[in-house]
Parts: C-alpha cells; sequence; structure tokens
C-alpha cells in the first residue's frame, strides 16, 4: 500500500499506465530469458517437453517440404528410391564367412537344370531395378577346391518391364523350398554333419517338416543314407534339381543353408534359439534311440553292471596297430568293449544304436568321431591326437562340440614311440622336430604325412591312466 501510495504522488495517471506496461513488457523478456538460458533443465519436465518436441518438429517439417519442392523431379524420384531401398528386406546376404544364402518370397520359379531362380516380390518395392546373385549353396564357401565341385546357381529378381515372368509353372507347391547342394566334400561323415546336415536342421527345423528340399548335385547314395535325418526334417519328396526339366513354383523359398560354427549350432543365431542339444535330441528321435543318459557308477553298485566303451576302428589311415591290446586292457579295469567301424559292413543306423548304447567313446581324430553326436547325455569322450600339431584342429572339430553336446571330453596326445612316422623319418626331422615349420608347406604337405600315412600304437600303459580318468567322471 505504501508502495502505491508513494507510486501514485510520484506519477501522473497517465504515466502510472505507461509505466504498468512498460513493467509488464520487461516481465516477458526477462521470463523469455530465463527459458533460452535454463532450457535443457526445462526440458526433463514430461509434459513440457512433449510440447518443446512437438514444436521443435514443425520448422523441419516446413524445411522439408520446401527442400521437397525445390527440387527436380528426378531428384525427388532418387529420394524415394533411396528411402525404399532402406527400408526393403534384404534378400541374400552374401556377407557371411561360411554360406551365402537367398530367403525369398513373392511369385518364384525354379528350373533346375538350367539352375536359375526367378522371381518377383513385393520384397522388391516399387524400385524399377533387376537385381541378380550367384550363389553355391554349399556351407564351405572360403574353401576353394569345396566350392568347385558346388553348382553355381542363379538368383534374379524381375521388377518393371519384366516383371511378368514368361516361364509357365509346371507344379506349384504350397509349402516352401529349400535349396542345397550335395558338392564339397559331401561322403565324409564330418563333412556331412558340420557342412550339411546341421546347417539343414539350423534352417529347415523352424518349419516342422512343412517344407521341402530341391538338391542340386544330388548323390542318390548321400541321400539314402541319411533318410531317417531327411524325413525328420521334410514330409515330403526331394527334388533333385540335376535332372528337373519342369517349372517349380513356390511362395516362398531359402537358397543355401545357414551355417553358425564348425560342428555347431549357435542358439543366440537360431531362428527360434535351437540349439546343438536339440540337434542330438532330434538325432535320438530320428534313429529310434533309447539312452538319453550315460551310465552314473555308484559305490556298491551291481558288478555284471559296466560301462560300454566303443573302440572306434578304423582300417585306413590313422587306425589302432595295437587294437586288440587296448581292448584287453580297457576290459581289465571293468569296460565292457565293442570295437566297430562305420560305414563298413553297419548302416549308419545300426552304428548309431552302437554308439548310444556306450558310456565311452575312443577314437583317433578323424570323420569317425562324428558319430558322439550319437551318444548319451554325460558320456564321456576320448580323442586321440596324432602328432603333426593337431591340436587345435582336434578341439575345434570334436572337442569343443561335444562339450556343447553335454557330453564329458577328454584327450589323449601321443608320443612320438607311438606314432608310425617313427618308422620312416629320422627323429631329428621336421615333422617330429618342428610341426609348425612343417606346417608352413600348405595344407596338403600337412595332410599327406599327418593324416595319410600315419598310424598310431598306444602305449597302453600310459593310455590306461585316460580310461581310468573316463570311470571317474561316470562316477560324478
Amino acid at each position: 500500500m505504501e508502495y502505491n501510495a508513494i507510486l501514485a504522488k510520484s506519477f501522473s495517471r497517465k504515466e502510472q499506465k505507461k509505466l504498468s506496461y512498460g513493467a509488464l513488457l520487461a516481465f516477458f523478456v526477462f521470463l523469455l530469458t530465463c527459458f533460452t538460458v535454463f532450457k535443457p533443465s526445462f526440458s526433463h519436465l514430461p509434459i513440457l517437453n512433449s510440447r518443446l518436441s512437438i514444436n521443435a518438429a514443425r520448422p523441419r517439417m516446413l524445411q522439408i517440404d520446401e527442400n521437397v519442392i525445390s527440387r527436380s523431379p528426378r531428384q525427388i524420384l532418387s529420394t524415394k528410391m533411396k528411402l525404399q531401398a532402406e527400408t526393403r528386406r534384404t534378400v541374400c546376404n552374401i556377407l557371411e564367412p561360411r554360406s551365402d544364402y537367398c530367403d525369398i518370397e513373392g511369385d518364384i520359379r525354379i528350373h533346375g537344370i538350367l539352375s536359375t531362380i526367378l522371381f518377383t516380390s513385393p520384397q522388391n518395392g516399387n524400385i524399377e531395378l533387376n537385381e541378380s546373385w550367384r550363389i553355391r549353396p554349399y556351407a564351405r564357401k572360403g574353401d576353394k577346391a569345396a566350392m568347385t565341385s558346388t553348382t553355381e546357381l542363379s538368383v534374379k529378381s524381375l521388377v518393371g518391364n519384366d516383371r511378368r515372368i514368361n516361364s509357365v509353372c509346371s507344379y506349384t507347391h504350397g509349402v516352401p523350398a529349400i535349396i542345397f547342394s550335395l558338392g564339397g566334400y559331401a561322403g565324409n561323415q564330418f563333412h556331412d554333419f558340420s557342412d550339411i546336415l546341421v546347417p539343414l536342421f539350423i534352417t529347415s527345423y523352424q518349419f516342422h517338416q512343412q517344407v521341402q528340399f530341391l538338391v542340386k548335385d544330388f548323390k542318390p547314395y548321400w541321400i539314402s543314407k541319411y533318410m531317417p535325418i531327411l524325413k525328420q526334417l521334410s514330409k515330403y519328396p526331394i527334388i533333385n534339381m540335376d535332372n528337373e526339366n519342369n517349372i517349380h513354383c513356390y511362395g516362398r523359398v531359402i537358397v543355401g543353408l545357414k551355417h553358425h560354427k564348425e560342428f555347431g549350432v549357435d542358439p543366440f543365431k537360431s531362428p527360434k534359439g535351437y540349439s546343438v542339444t536339440d540337434f542330438t535330441q532330434f538325432l535320438r528321435k530320428a534313429y529310434s534311440l533309447n539312452r538319453s543318459t550315460a551310465i552314473t557308477i555308484n559305490e556298491g553298485q551291481n558288478a555284471t553292471t559296466k560301462p560300454r566303451l566303443l573302440i572306434v576302428s578304423r582300417k585306413g589311415t590313422r587306425k589302432f596297430t595295437n587294437e586288440e591290446e587296448i581292448a584287453n586292457m580297457a576290459t581289465s579295469l571293468g569296460y565292457e568293449v565293442v570295437v566297430a567301424e562305420p560305414g563298413v559292413t553297419i548302416t549308419p543306423s545300426e552304428f548309431a544304436r552302437i554308439v548310444n548304447s556306450c558310456d565311452v567313446m575312443m577314437g583317433v581324430h578323424g570323420a569317425g568321431l562324428t558319430n558322439l553326436a550319437f551318444l548319451p547325455t554325460n558320456a564321456v569322450v576320448i580323442q586321440i591326437i596324432p602328432l603333426g600339431g593337431l591340436e587345435w584342429l582336434s578341439r575345434h572339430d570334436f572337442g569343443e562340440p561335444a562339450v556343447e553336446m553335454k557330453l564329458r571330453y577328454l584327450e589323449y596326445k601321443i608320443r612320438e614311440e607311438e606314432s608310425s612316422l617313427i618308422e620312416v623319418y629320422p627323429r631329428n626331422h621336421v615333422v617330429f622336430r618342428d610341426p609348425t615349420s612343417f606346417s608352413k608347406l600348405g595344407w596338403e604337405a600337412v595332410k599327406s604325412v599327418y593324416l595319410e600315412k600315419q598310424n598310431v600304437k598306444l602305449d597302453v600303459a600310459s593310455f590306461r591312466v585316460t580310461l581310468v580318468e573316463a570311470l571317474k567322471l561316470l562316477h560324478s
């Protein structure tokens, strides 16, 4: 009140009015200044922040509109094409280290003999541009020797004026298709699993048998050998693309197989989180294998219940030259010993059942150890590592997969006295003295000496320690 009285005395009514307007204007200037300076702090308030976002977006929207208006029709079309290219789904992935593959949806037509896949698809958007890929559908693309024997397929999208496919469908299928090759190293059991069967499981298991296989570089014996597995992945006839002159039409086709790791499955990359243990359970179902878990030896257990030991025999390279001596020593430790060689007089299904009946499996590094996938959970795998600096390869191919399959893994690295190479080369030869240096001669040299010319005569007294360790693992 005192302030108002002083103000009234000092200024006329008209002057008081002007002063009030000036004060009000100063207040708004002050408020605007505060808002500008402290805007970052205010932005943390949710309501104010949302309003600021909306208001801030308006100038940008106007700017974009102005830019579009100022551009030529060609620039507008170019921008539109770029946006469509960014939003459309990639059809073919050729950036993976081990396998190229395409996942196509739309009007797809396959000509087997010509090795061509033509398609029109919503995936193409409205871009007036034909695209094509050359795909070798075998999961070892970094290996030139393997890929040389794998047929190349042409995958081509048709858009614009070519959007109508002239070829007429001979057969129209209501399920997706997966195309893969039996070239490369198909026929070697390890490569059969690591390059084809495990990737085929990764790619096809999600379809619950509602998928059809089209095979390039067809091998009838291979199909027959693995039919129990193939039948569990697809309910439909397998099409031999090499002899197929008809046009097969699908709404979805996957060209090539997805590969995660050597003889393994990465659940983080799988379509539905499948793991390698899902693969081993799938194999048990495919071959009607009864045992899911290995024996557990308890103190005071009936002596007639013995753990079964499988010695994987080899008649070619890297064979045991004292197989009988090894079997007798294992028997003395309390094992029931089985000696068998895969793929000779035993069918794959029969050998799978033999493996599944055992609690311990031992063998020299080689394709025969691939059968560890049929062992029951918690069984023990013993890999005999020959000379040649093969420790890393042995663990990579079989040691790591065994652990991921929930098996117990042991290894025994032989000494020079246990290798047949001692009869071929002097002790001071680089083959013994420096395998790493010898490996610089290339894989063919390593393969020729350490894998193809080497047999193993185990020192049974020394190896006995490893078999005792396996028994201890079966106690736990």
